[in-house]
């Protein structure tokens, strides 16, 4: 009995840290950790829930393609300017080898989908940036783009919404880049005296050159909650104004309090918000903005 006792295996209080043979076994994508809550979930219950965390409500960062499929009506897309894609106007070193990794990565040509469209039986224009192609950086195509877009809506007569995701102007084509600031709010003015709507979707992050061109100047300003919205970082504001800022600047939630935006708008109920307000800007619309 004593040997026994001595031999006898035990049951290990803690669990043991996988080898890497076992990590390996476990396919790619399978799991998600969030990086709120810290909690890790199946990715496809993650997708049901499109990608909110089921714990702490955490929006995660959708591509283009998950945009698409959960905003507007399903087979109603229709893309616009697909082949359009960046060249390397300033020569700057290795830049279209990124471009044609990224191409590969994301099986997208460039930082920005657009197309026609309809929600909820009523037709727009969307643009849809997408920060997995060079961080959703704004180029010289990306501002082409989303100018096309805009004159496309004028041109159809139905409203134009854009989902915003980018770290800012693409540096590898310098003013060139820039410059695509002004022309999209050129273009969105134009837009906007001929009668047209305008609604802007801030998603994280929105910072740089399109948070202050394109993204502010919509008719509605949203965005999802917890969305890094801004033009220069919290360490540069901080060292110029020689003062600690808030602990939430520059959220969605932040901008909302200081009346910058309209709404901070859950994903899951993003598209029957959209939906009511289209139908407020329809001829003979009777739905009011408390309804909404």
């Amino acid at each position: 009995m004593l040997k026994e006792l001595f031999t006898k295996t035990k049951k290990k209080k803690y669990a043991t840290i996988p080898s890497e043979t076992a990590k390996q076994d476990v396919p790619e994508g399978i799991m998600t950790k969030c990086p709120n809550c810290k909690k890790i979930m199946y990715t496809k219950e993650l997708v049901k829930t499109l990608k909110v965390c089921f714990h702490c409500g955490y929006h995660h960062q959708m591509n283009s393609k998950e945009r698409i499929q959960s905003f507007v009506d399903s087979g109603s897309f229709q893309e616009l300017n697909k082949g359009m894609v960046s060249g390397n106007p300033l020569n700057f070193p290795v830049y279209e080898e990124k471009l044609e990794k990224d191409r590969k990565k994301t099986h997208l040509n460039e930082a920005v989908v657009t197309g026609v469209a309809e929600i909820g039986g009523m037709g727009v224009v969307v643009a849809i940036m997408d920060a997995s192609f060079r961080m959703g950086s704004m180029g010289s195509v990306v501002g082409e783009k989303i100018t096309l877009a805009i004159e496309k809506a004028d041109e159809l007569k139905v409203p134009f919404i854009i989902f915003t995701a980018s770290g800012g102007a693409r540096m590898q084509e310098g003013v060139l880049s820039l410059m695509q600031m002004a022309k999209t709010s050129v273009a969105l003015k134009r837009f906007s005296d001929h009668g047209g709507l305008i609604i802007s979707i801030m998603t994280h992050p929105t910072t740089g050159g399109v948070s202050a061109s394109f993204a502010s100047l919509g008719d509605y300003n949203f965005a999802e909650p917890g969305a890094l919205i801004g033009f220069a970082g919290r360490r540069i504001i901080e060292q110029t104004i020689r003062e600690d800022l808030p602990e939430d600047f520059q959220t969605a939630e932040f901008l909302l309090k200081h009346g910058q935006l309209d709404a901070v708008i859950t994903r899951q109920e993003l598209r029957d918000r959209i939906i009511s307000i289209l139908e407020i800007h329809q001829p003979g619309g009777s739905i009011s903005w408390q309804e909404i």
